[in-house]
């Protein structure tokens, strides 16, 4: 299949044309999220990214399995090799079964993501659900000689990986400079190396998620998880991996350590990472107090908000952006964003309202050429979408008479401003009456709790459980503090 497709391959560190190793079949690999706490918008960029490339590549005839998998086992503290996993540390606080924390947030994400108009991938894999694939890779890794055994856990050696192949080939890194950078680590003393990464970790007496292995009853690396079900479903050698850039180094680059270790190949011919979103120009984080999920973005229920922002809002904002590029979060580019959006929708309805005439004056394949060329140079979101803009005063104009289609080039302009808005994009219009306004659920909210205090004051306590317990039902939870009463949606 020839379409042009460029896309930026980290690996190369270029743009390279697309090609596929067996078109028009497309293997797809994106790192999907830990489970153990709230969406945040974050999570939101890398979703949006590759359900951009997702619903493209589909649209250019390819057939594309996309895996993107969850980790529910084995992501520790700190992303190291040792601490508390991070599942398991939520489990204990909450005092719930590891699985119930990692369903419970599996189901808030996919609730939150179908609100972002983000397409489910083919398979979604579960690192927990692969404890044999990944054990049969850190055998395979074990017989090259390439990793080693050690009270129980098992290492990659990096060092007599690099003598062979080398080490740092996505991220640039080089081994004698992280020699001299990185020191031993408390409690990594049986490590040869600090840099080394657990394949498989023995579990103390108290880790709770643990499975029985040849080496100990412990639990998979993090990094051995994604080697072993990309392998699993895509093959030894796969066509796209992406993810954020975050886990550039050191996950991706561990991954293409394992592969090359266990089958002699890397796994993927294209790398391709998001850049990340800050926050006033801050990169966001809870200590920072700027963490927001993206329950606080559509409720407005978070101090750094002025207001509630629908989801189509934040998905316009985030496709403003080219992907490779950094997103800064603001009230006031979200405002812009949501005109904007407001703006697009409003024309593609009014298209409706376009008579047909004698003649064209527009130049319909030129527009159409140049959408594709957007989106064929790296995925270019943001000047496709400015094209669109271009569009919408083309309508507005064929609504007041200055521009005229004849029937059939109005059909082949209302179908490419439908195509890729709509389907490529995947803007859609949310309608009040289908999916109530979060600024009209804050406020029947607010107002609810109001009066479930003041029966409280006045001791009518029936009334004030009756209220709480009624919202419980309709999945949504009252918590009450001493600073007064607040709400989050539990369930889809």
């Amino acid at each position: 299949m020839d379409n042009n497709l460029t896309l930026y391959n980290t690996l190369s560190r270029k743009k390279e044309e697309f090609k596929p190793i067996n078109p028009p079949h497309v293997g797809l690999y994106v790192c999907g999220p830990t489970v153990y706490g709230d969406p945040h918008l974050g999570h939101s960029r890398p979703a949006i990214t590759f359900d951009l490339l997702f619903r493209y590549l589909t649209h250019l005839g390819y057939k594309v399995r996309y895996v993107r998998n969850i980790t529910d086992v084995g992501h520790l503290e700190n992303d190291a090799d040792d601490g508390e996993d991070k599942i398991a540390q939520k489990a204990r606080v909450e005092q719930l079964e590891p699985m119930e924390i990692a369903q419970y947030y599996s189901n808030r994400y996919h609730l939150f993501m179908d609100a972002l108009n983000v397409k489910r991938p083919s398979i979604e894999p579960r690192a927990s659900g692969h404890i044999i694939e990944q054990l049969q890779i850190v055998k395979e890794i074990l017989d090259k000689g390439y990793a080693y055994q050690k009270n129980g856990s098992v290492y990659f050696d990096v060092e007599k990986y690099d003598k062979d192949h080398r080490y740092g080939t996505l991220s640039g890194r080089v081994l004698d400079e992280l020699l001299s950078t990185t020191r031993e680590l408390e409690g990594q003393s049986e490590k040869h190396n600090s840099f080394d990464f657990a394949l498989w970790k023995k579990a103390t007496p108290t880790h709770i998620m643990r499975w029985p292995s040849p080496y100990s009853e412990g639990f998979p690396g993090w990094h051995i998880e994604c080697t072993a079900m990309s392998t699993k479903y895509l093959g030894d050698q796969f066509d796209i991996h992406g993810g954020g850039m975050d886990l550039l180094f050191p996950h991706h680059e561990c991954e293409i350590a394992q592969s090359v270790a266990a089958k002699g190949k890397t796994p993927a011919r294209y790398w391709i990472h998001n850049n990340m979103i800050t926050i006033n120009g801050q990169k966001m984080g809870k200590s920072l107090g700027n963490f927001i999920t993206l329950e606080e973005f559509f409720t407005g229920n978070h101090k750094l908000l002025n207001k509630a922002w629908s989801p189509m809002t934040i998905r316009f904002f985030i496709l403003q952006a080219h992907y490779r590029s950094t997103v800064d979060f603001s009230n006031e580019a979200l405002q812009a964003a949501e005109k904007g959006l407001e703006r697009l929708m409003n024309a593609l309805e009014q298209m409706e309202k376009i008579k047909p005439a004698g003649q064209t004056t527009f130049d319909i394949q030129n527009f159409k050429n140049k959408c594709y060329a957007a989106l064929n140079d790296d995925l270019n979101s943001p000047v496709l979408i400015a094209h669109l803009f271009e569009g919408t005063k083309v309508i507005k104009a064929a609504v007041a008479g200055k521009e005229s289609f004849t029937k059939k080039d109005l059909e082949t302009f209302i179908h490419t401003m439908h195509l890729f808005s709509e389907d490529i994009l995947g803007l859609k219009v949310e309608t009040e009456g289908a999916n109530p306004h979060p600024q009209i659920l804050e406020g029947v909210m607010k107002l609810l709790l109001e009066v479930r205090q003041q029966a409280k004051n006045v001791k009518d306590f029936e009334t004030a459980d009756r209220i709480r317990d009624g919202l419980k039902q309709l999945g949504i939870e009252v918590r009450d503090s001493k600073d007064g009463a607040e709400w989050v949606v539990k369930t889809p």
